[in-house]
């Protein structure tokens, strides 16, 4: 189960620095987004995966650490608010700029050396 958890973990850090590296607004909020799920699994997975065991101490012998679990929760909160505060940054940059290029430079058309709009 660990094998599948971390290449999961991995191919969603992939994934997410693939699309923070794009030149467009929304394809970098979905980047920030998918590397912070990314790194919420992988404190999650810090806690220790257990089947059938307890977040607290209890009965049974082998027990997950709560800690992990109540980082990743926080974790949730901070990013949804971070979220949806780079989501409103990115459409009052389009509705300033026009365009929703990261460095803020129109694209340039390769064939004809002219900006398009």
């Amino acid at each position: 189960m660990e094998i599948w958890f971390s290449v999961a973990v991995g191919v969603a850090t992939a994934c997410g620095v693939f699309l923070m590296l794009r030149a467009h607004t929304f394809t970098l909020v979905l980047g920030l987004t998918l590397l912070s799920y990314a790194v919420n699994l992988f404190l999650f997975a810090s806690g220790g995966l257990t089947t059938d065991s307890a977040a607290i101490l209890g009965d049974k012998a082998i027990n997950s650490d709560p800690l992990p679990q109540a980082l990743v929760l926080t974790a949730i909160v901070i990013g949804f608010a971070m979220t949806a505060f780079a989501c409103i940054q990115a459409m009052r940059a389009r509705s300033e700029s026009g365009h929703d290029h990261v460095d803020g430079k129109e694209q340039r058309d390769i064939s004809t050396k002219t900006e398009t709009p």
